[in-house]
């Protein structure tokens, strides 16, 4: 399911980017068109407290594939099927929920389950519960809530060959 889930994200980005409309691609549409979620692709910088809340920087990029991927890095075929354009990193600054779903690439598993917590401690350059990650710098999908304050409620680390 989480699979399927990141291949669908990973269209969606495509198709935004392909038409140069957004950086988002919207995702599970609900009543007249309106999105009940919004899901970027990125790397996670840092996550710390603000008052009662816990805020995430995050630098957004492009996941793109086919056509896309090879007109962004002039070649063909596209090393490992895919290339990330981040050209910006402008940091955007997110609300995540405290009992948001995170995963994480591990050498076990593609979605190791952790905390948010957990998460903030590997951003800081620390493994509090010595995880074998596979990538600790891969980026992550992020779906975001698009109620005010629109938080973050899932961070799902993408595997990079």
């Amino acid at each position: 399911m989480k699979r399927s889930f990141l291949i669908f994200a990973a269209a969606g980005i495509i198709a935004a980017a392909a038409t140069g409309s957004t950086l988002a691609a919207y995702a599970f549409s609900g009543p007249a068109g309106k999105p009940k979620q919004l899901v970027l692709y990125g790397h996670v910088k840092s996550i710390t407290p603000n008052g009662r809340r816990l805020e995430l920087r995050f630098d957004p990029a492009l996941w793109l594939t086919g056509s896309a991927a090879e007109h962004a890095c002039g070649c063909s075929p596209v090393p490992n099927d895919y290339v990330i354009v981040d050209e910006s990193h402008r940091l955007l600054t997110f609300v995540v929920r405290r009992d948001a779903v995170v995963t994480v690439v591990t050498r076990h598993s593609f979605a190791t389950p952790i905390s948010v917590q957990e998460l903030a401690q590997i951003v800081a350059g620390k493994n509090p519960k010595h995880r074998d990650l596979l990538e600790p710098k891969a980026g992550f999908w992020a779906r975001i809530g698009v109620k005010y304050p629109n938080p973050i409620v899932s961070l799902g680390q993408q595997y990079q060959p």
